[in-house]
């Protein structure tokens, strides 16, 4: 019996660099949450390292909702050949969360508190673009809840998720 030998794994590889975080930082306590979004969906502030980490590709904020794009890549992937569910997961809380903050006077932050996730369709590079549009359900002086909905270049539904997000006062510069 002969014994054959598997050819080797092509290696892929990818580059991407980041802005520093702190810069948005500082601009929370001279710009509302809308207006930092909007500032970003122009091109006049850097997205965030998370969103240059995972590949995003579009912003758009409007007052209590945002809605992000990325267009799935292989690494993305998980072992099993599709989109790995953290990547689908950071989708939905970016937009949940962020619709949040898009309704944030100047002044006031937030942070995640909860991410219910519903997985309800496998993704992979053929699945299009992915469109993430989260919507502020309510909100109050010390909560906020959120949802997501992710859709595929069909306009399938792919995932959906709902968010707590606590909400505080900055603190003064």
């Amino acid at each position: 019996m002969t014994q054959t030998q598997d050819a080797p794994a092509q290696t892929r590889t990818r580059t991407f660099s980041w802005t520093d975080p702190s810069e948005h930082v500082k601009l929370l306590a001279t710009r509302t949450g809308l207006d930092i979004l909007r500032s970003m969906a122009a091109g006049e502030l850097p997205p965030p390292p998370i969103f240059q980490l995972i590949g995003g590709s579009g912003l758009h904020a409007e007052p209590g909702s945002v809605t992000i794009t990325l267009d799935p890549q292989e690494f993305h992937y998980n072992p099993i050949g599709t989109v790995h569910g953290g990547i689908i997961s950071t989708l939905l809380d970016t937009a949940a969360a962020c619709s949040v903050q898009s309704t944030l006077p100047l002044g006031v932050g937030y942070t995640s508190m909860d991410l219910n996730v519903k997985f309800l369709r496998a993704v992979t590079v053929t699945s299009g673009t992915l469109t993430c549009t989260g919507a502020v359900l309510q909100s109050g002086r010390r909560t906020a809840l959120a949802e997501a909905r992710l859709t595929d270049a069909q306009g399938r539904l792919i995932a959906h998720a709902t968010s707590s997000c606590l909400l505080f006062e900055l603190p003064k510069p």
